[in-house]
């Protein structure tokens, strides 16, 4: 079977200040683009690499995988306005030899082989899709304005992260309808009945968001 990653690295950033989109922050005086790049074409699991740029920032992101010398990218496509039309720009440009879609946030830097392995092989069980996650460690409050409204149970409750990988067929299905507010994947897929497994996370997985998500993520490595 053939593994595509979908990369979304066309997130603008603008929490974390500077004067370029967030992919291009510079974790340990690199893009921060290069450290998931370099990890999925150093993995067994992945086949083909497509990223999802910011829109004008195609050509550097191909030059930041030319140095690393990532011979698994495949292409670089302009993102949208949203991860959710970011990632359906690199999902129109997935060969048709794939199998499966591995989609991934550039904002996850630090990201695990074992984790690849995770959500890929739980596609062997028959799922559609399988999306990496963590148990909540707070307490969940369901708030209206200032006024706390509801503590919600979190016994069931966990949080999603990325790499998500999915059936190509199903996400291309998923993909191609509505988009909504959809923040991930398996959301989309999820509202057309699919199946979702879910599978350990890595605390590792941290989204980079601000200032102080990537001085962490720098700690790290």
């Amino acid at each position: 079977m053939s593994v595509w990653a979908v990369l979304a690295a066309a997130g603008r950033g603008e929490r974390l200040g500077g004067d370029r989109p967030k992919a291009f922050a510079k974790l340990r005086g690199r893009p921060l683009l290069a450290e998931s790049l370099e990890r999925l074409e150093a993995s067994d699991w992945v086949d083909s690499i497509m990223i999802a740029a910011p829109v004008g920032w195609e050509e550097p992101s191909i030059l930041v995988a030319e140095e690393l010398g990532c011979a698994k990218v495949v292409s670089c496509v302009a993102g949208g306005q949203t991860r959710a039309e970011s990632v359906r720009a690199g999902v129109a440009e997935v060969g048709d030899d794939a199998a499966i879609i591995l989609v991934h946030d550039a904002a996850r830097p630090l990201l695990p082989e074992d984790v690849l392995g995770n959500v890929l092989t739980a596609l062997n069980a028959g799922w559609d899709g399988a999306v990496p996650v963590l148990p909540l460690a707070d307490t969940i409050k369901r708030v209206d304005g200032a006024r706390v409204a509801q503590t919600v149970p979190r016994e069931d409750l966990v949080a999603a992260q990325t790499p998500q990988a999915f059936l190509a067929p199903v996400l291309r299905d998923a993909v191609a309808g509505d988009l909504g507010g959809a923040t991930d994947c398996s959301s989309l897929v999820e509202a057309r009945g699919g199946r979702i497994a879910a599978v350990p996370g890595d605390r590792r997985l941290l989204k980079v968001t601000g200032p102080e998500d990537l001085a962490l993520v720098e700690g790290w490595l």
